[in-house]
């Protein structure tokens, strides 16, 4: 004889062995004992998390006679009474299940509808069960608003639904809604645990978690995966064939890849992609593997007590939060959530996970590229000086006059000048020019763009630099380290950043273009209103030129 498959056979058959949905059965159970019934219920949840089942259970409860068949309704049915086994084997004739996927019409609700009115033959009670009831069309749903709202005295409505949205509020507010829990990994290891344990199978327990996690909350779906690795390990229940069966990855994959991100190991990093398609392993749960394990480690780096002691990987979690900053975490975390989609893009999707590294690296705070060893600082590319920039620049330029002199915007200052190119008679240099000179782009830039110089102190060993800035949010450990590193790169000596909060006395960078920008509009301007074309325009045609909308080439 075939056996059952566990997700039958272990289904439970009283509240008393129902996993992880306490607060319904609490609900229940209570209006049971009390006899305060509704005559509609409303379960809803996800696939496998006990819906149906509980829909027997209360079946089983509202007519349950007890082995001496002069038993009452109660919540713990006895599972002996013909009721109770009738219903158990889905054959009792007073417990209906329909499927409303497959009978979603206004006639197969009208024939429903038009039974229930008759007493029950063998039960206390009919019990009308309509599975995925918002596949049922808008008829069929006002169809049933009447009975539904006051059914006969012996007639009770079980619906079920994965997708509560579908179900007009008009249904809604004639049941009692439920909405069941997807089930937790841990709840699910413990599960199996006394599953297998009553099968007589040997298993390892990292095996059920890796099960667990890939049933998504469903037991049901995690009954069925056990039965698979059954089948599949021929024998002890490992998580090496679990894996192998699931093409899951192992952990041990995931901590080298950030080994590799934080060694900045391009090379490694490809060759471990390459290790996972030769093993046929699925590259999208990699990513969503990788995403769980560095939304972890960013908990852990915020509150360390998260990391649990029975977790496998609980060491690495703690190292690698140490080793990571809390910006490269999250950075990482965005890029593996947002590149899933993309592998369907992607040329194969071996190719799409190298990516996805190659772009964490890439974009790594403080890194070009992903060389073995961090990039040394390479000198500023030499450009070909703008007409505009071969006059010479004032020592020490005041803020009015630069403001005045269009040829002080952003132009390219030669990278391969020497430093003095840019500093005064009294060895203090000039920040403006110094700042548009200097290799950095981005958030960088925004931060040199917004700060004015304050101190400079040059010795020997080194220079220590105090600007403020009246934007400190740009001020990120990252962005000043590497302003810190391109102002080494250009003096050849460490330079230490001080930054201040305050205003400054003078005028930033950002302020000076800002103000350039308003002069050239404003020019611009002009220039179309004495444009004798324009005024042509607007004196026979009544033409207006909207204010702000004249930008400067």
């Amino acid at each position: 004889m075939t056996a059952l498959a566990l997700a039958r056979s272990w289904r439970p058959k009283t509240f008393s062995e129902l996993v992880g949905q306490d607060h319904v059965v609490k609900a229940l159970t209570h209006a049971l004992d009390q006899g305060r019934l509704h005559h509609a219920w409303l379960f809803t949840g996800t696939r496998g998390v006990g819906k149906t089942t509980i829909a027997r259970i209360m079946a089983k409860a509202l007519n349950c006679t007890g082995a001496d068949g002069s038993g009452k309704m109660t919540s713990e049915p006895c599972g002996k009474c013909p009721a109770c086994m009738e219903i158990d084997a889905g054959r009792f004739v007073d417990y209906i299940e329909m499927d409303a996927a497959s009978n979603r019409g206004v006639d197969d609700i009208a024939a429903l509808l038009e039974k229930a009115a008759y007493a029950p033959s063998n039960g206390r009670y009919k019990v009308y069960m309509i599975d995925e009831v918002h596949m049922l069309t808008n008829h069929a749903f006002n169809a049933m608003l009447k009975t539904l709202e006051e059914p006969p005295e012996h007639v009770k409505f079980i619906l079920a639904t994965t997708d509560p949205q579908k179900i007009p509020v008009t249904i809604l507010s004639r049941c009692l809604q439920f909405n069941l829990k997807q089930m937790p990994v841990p709840l699910i290891v413990e599960h199996l645990e006394k599953v297998l344990a009553a099968e007589k199978v040997e298993y390892e327990v990292n095996a059920l978690r890796v099960l667990a996690k890939a049933a998504q909350g469903s037991m049901r779906d995690a009954l069925s995966l056990t039965d698979q690795a059954i089948a599949y390990a021929a024998g002890k229940v490992s998580e090496e064939s679990v894996r192998g069966m699931l093409g899951t990855l192992d952990d041990a994959y995931l901590i080298r890849i950030l080994d590799c991100l934080i060694a900045k190991d391009g090379a490694s990093l490809l060759s471990v992609a390459n290790e996972m398609g030769e093993r046929s392993m699925s590259f999208s749960l990699a990513l969503q593997d990788l995403s769980s394990l560095l939304q972890k480690i960013a908990a852990a780096q915020v509150v360390p007590e998260s990391v649990l002691e029975d977790w496998p990987e609980a060491s690495e979690i703690r190292r690698l939060a140490t080793q990571l900053t809390k910006e490269e975490a999250q950075l990482f975390y965005q890029i593996t959530i947002t590149s899933r989609p993309d592998l369907s893009l992607a040329p194969d999707e071996q190719t799409g996970f190298a990516m996805t590294l190659l772009r964490m690296l890439a974009f790594r705070p403080g890194i070009g590229g992903g060389g073995n060893s961090s990039p040394a600082p390479s000198a500023p590319p030499v450009s070909t000086p703008r007409p505009a920039a071969s006059a010479p620049r004032a020592a020490t330029p005041a803020p009015a006059a630069r403001v005045s002199a269009p040829t002080a915007a952003p132009v390219s200052v030669p990278a391969a000048a020497a430093p003095t190119a840019v500093a005064s008679s009294a060895g203090r240099p000039d920040w403006h020019a110094l700042m548009r000179q200097l290799p950095v782009r981005g958030l960088v830039q925004q931060l040199a763009f917004q700060t004015e110089l304050q101190e400079w102190n040059d010795s020997a060993t080194g220079v220590r630099a105090t600007i403020v800035t009246p934007m400190p949010q740009l001020a990120s450990e990252a962005s000043v380290g590497r302003l810190a590193d391109a102002l080494t790169a250009h003096f050849g000596k460490p330079v230490k950043i001080v930054i201040e909060k305050g205003e400054v006395e003078g005028k930033t960078v950002a302020k000076v273009d800002a103000q350039i920008h308003q002069e050239k509009r404003m020019n611009a301007e002009q220039m179309i209103a004495a444009d004798p074309f324009i005024q042509q325009l607007e004196k026979e045609f009544g033409a207006k030129v909207v204010g702000g909308s004249v930008k400067p080439l």
